[in-house]
């Protein structure tokens, strides 16, 4: 049972967690329900909020959480390591049903995982992956195989140029280091166009996922000398790991006069709704989906895991291209 909870509240407090949903009647020994009617309540913690699409994760989390009558206690780790590892502990200390987190990085997380077994408390990994030489110490991991999005905006690149005779230059922004997500795009991407001579990545740099990092790769290539070029090549193809960077490409871009989707080929992964009119509008060739609304399967896997039932270990999430070739005008709102 929990107890002395008013000073757990306080220490949750002082971490900077939030209760975010319903069902925070806590039980007592004489109030104990069936398994599957009791209150559930799962500790959350998520990188950040740097992009559209990381609000739209929070917010089908946290809706999901609400509609499914589950307690949600939700950390903002900031882009930090330590804050998530801290508020997984927290989590622990206030013997939450199960642990939900998008690990910011792969490595590092055995030994607050290794904790939260010891506690008996399931882990969910979501979005990206983790490292580790012990897999019991998670449950299950949801999200998307990076390594094939990163494929997907190669075929698309081979498709389009598969009538061309000379080399072209790309330029590949980097999503944040460490994670598996940048590992993936950059794996995947790179099994396909290794092989064809047709295409060369002439320069590789992180941007962190950010909006303002891709802008200011952009504003320092650019101000060399007002041309999209690096070491004297011109770049044809840019491929960025997220859509938050090629925003900010974009950004710059109006202020040099240069035509994104024209005079420079640009392959994005994300599909938020901004990224989606760029490309009804000529300024994208093609964007790779990464779908954030996994918050009801979340849920489900959690009311699974919290009632002793079995969960599978890997789910992967369906998504699709959407590419200059496509009529995108009656898609639907993305909502990010």
């Amino acid at each position: 049972m929990r107890k002395n909870l008013v000073p757990i509240i306080f220490f949750l407090a002082s971490l900077g967690l939030i209760f975010v949903a319903s069902g925070c009647k806590k039980k007592t020994a004489k109030q104990e329900e069936p398994s599957y009617t009791r209150n559930i309540i799962v500790g959350f913690s998520q990188i950040g909020a740097e992009s559209a699409w990381r609000t739209c994760n929070t917010q089908s989390i946290q809706t999901a959480a609400s509609e499914a009558g589950i307690q949600l206690i939700y950390s903002n780790a900031e882009q930090k390591q330590e804050n998530q590892i801290k508020a997984i502990r927290s989590f622990i200390v206030y013997q939450v049903d199960v642990i939900v987190f998008v690990p910011i990085v792969q490595d590092g997380w055995d030994n607050v995982l290794r904790e939260a077994k010891e506690a008996n408390i399931p882990v969910i990994i979501i979005d990206r992956k983790i490292r580790t030489s012990d897999e019991s110490l998670y449950a299950a991991y949801i999200g998307a195989d990076h390594v094939e999005e990163g494929r997907k905006a190669a075929r698309f690149l081979q498709e389009k140029f598969k009538d061309t005779e000379k080399t072209l230059n790309i330029l590949e922004l980097r999503g944040t280091d460490g994670s598996s997500v940048t590992d993936g795009r950059y794996q995947g991407f790179r099994e396909i166009l290794d092989k064809d001579a047709h295409f060369e990545i002439i320069h590789s740099e992180t941007g962190d996922f950010l909006r303002s990092r891709g802008k200011e790769i952009a504003e320092r290539i650019l101000s060399m000398n007002g041309t999209l070029t690096i070491n004297d090549m011109p770049v044809d193809i840019i491929y960025s790991h997220n859509d938050s960077m090629t925003l900010g490409f974009l950004d710059s871009f109006e202020q040099y006069g240069i035509q994104g989707g024209k005079d420079v080929v640009i392959v994005s992964v994300d599909a938020e709704q901004a990224v989606i009119d760029a490309v009804a509008e000529g300024k994208v060739n093609c964007v790779v989906e990464c779908n954030p609304k996994i918050g009801p399967l979340v849920m489900e896997f959690v009311q699974r895991l919290a009632n002793n039932r079995p969960i599978p270990k890997i789910t992967r999430i369906e998504e699709t291209v959407f590419t200059e070739n496509d009529d995108l005008s009656e898609l639907e709102p993305r909502g990010y």
